[in-house]
């Protein structure tokens, strides 16, 4: 049975084609016979299904099943002609009743409502089919990215802390490990002078790690626009709506944000990416490695529905 019904979803596979196909060959002038024709090829192969599966159970098969085919050539449209041969006369002395004649055989004429309705199941068993069959080869990328980001987080002993994917969740870790490191959320004086409505929001942080973004995303418009002649050849977008973006609105960071935000703050940023490499950005004015606090970040391209997304990386403790 389970070979018989494979066979039949192949040739409800190959019919479907077939009527694409020709509909789409259809000309206005013929588009309804076309149509007339697609639901008879459609309708012959469901009785034919039918036919074959009760000849498998061993049931009974209803008289002129035995004859449906599928042609493949076959372009007419037209209906089977009723016979209309007139019957001759009976001979004189023939008493026979007309009762006793068998009654000429009727054919039923298809139900177009029904084929449709088959058509359309059978579409949409071999879209289901086709959509299972492409889902099933498609590479699991969230599901690798997980695993190799756990695995490289046992290698270097360290532990995830989930940031809220709001688009802010660069700063959001940024802002989690500073305070974690006891720098702070406000950078040295000396790195950068920061804009009293940047100072405002530095002083107004109530949590790090859920508000802390507010005062990373001030402090990075600020440095970026204090040394725009490092940043503006690679911007797309003028720099006073660059660092207004930045400043007042969700848009993610990315390279030029973590350049400058290392810059700022004077720390190491490694960035631990979805195929175990780490990326790391320093800042130039450091002179000896012993001077610099690092910060870990992990990277995801696929394992959260937004889109690309940070974590904040700690040292895991014993």
């Amino acid at each position: 049975m389970e070979e018989l019904q494979a066979k039949h979803r192949k040739e409800q596979r190959d019919i479907q084609a077939r009527i694409t196909q020709k509909k789409k060959n259809a000309t206005k002038k013929t588009r309804k016979g076309v149509n007339d024709e697609c639901d008879r090829l459609q309708q012959e192969l469901n009785e034919r299904h039918k036919l074959e599966i009760a000849q498998l159970n061993g049931d009974p098969v209803s008289e002129g099943l035995d004859n449906i085919h599928l042609d493949d050539n076959e372009e007419s449209t037209a209906a089977t002609p009723m016979n209309t041969t007139t019957e001759p006369s009976s001979p004189p002395g023939d008493t026979r009743s007309k009762r006793d004649e068998p009654a000429p055989v009727q054919t039923k004429k298809p139900n177009r409502q029904k084929a449709r309705l088959a058509r359309r199941e059978a579409e949409r068993v071999a879209q289901a089919e086709i959509a299972a069959e492409e889902a099933a080869k498609q590479t699991d990328h969230r599901g690798n990215e997980k695993e190799i980001m756990e695995a490289a987080f046992r290698q270097r002993g360290l532990q995830e802390i989930e940031i809220n994917p709001d688009g802010h969740c660069l700063y959001s870790a940024i802002a989690c490990q500073l305070d974690s490191l006891g720098l702070g959320l406000r950078p040295d004086p000396s790195r950068i002078v920061l804009q009293p409505a940047t100072l405002s929001r530095v002083d107004t942080v109530t949590s790090p790690k859920h508000d802390g973004y507010r005062a990373v995303r001030a402090v990075t418009a600020d440095y970026i626009t204090e040394h725009q002649d490092n940043f503006v050849p690679f911007m797309e977008d003028p720099l006073d709506e660059y660092v207004k973006k930045i400043r007042l609105t969700a848009e993610w960071g990315g390279q030029l944000e973590l350049h400058a935000i290392s810059e700022a703050y004077g720390v190491e940023i490694n960035i631990l990416q979805g195929d175990g490499r780490v990326e790391k950005i320093q800042p130039a004015s450091l002179e000896t490695d012993d001077e610099v606090k690092r910060i870990w970040l992990a990277y995801y391209r696929h394992t959260y529905g937004l889109g690309e997304h940070y974590n904040a990386l700690a040292q895991k403790t014993v």
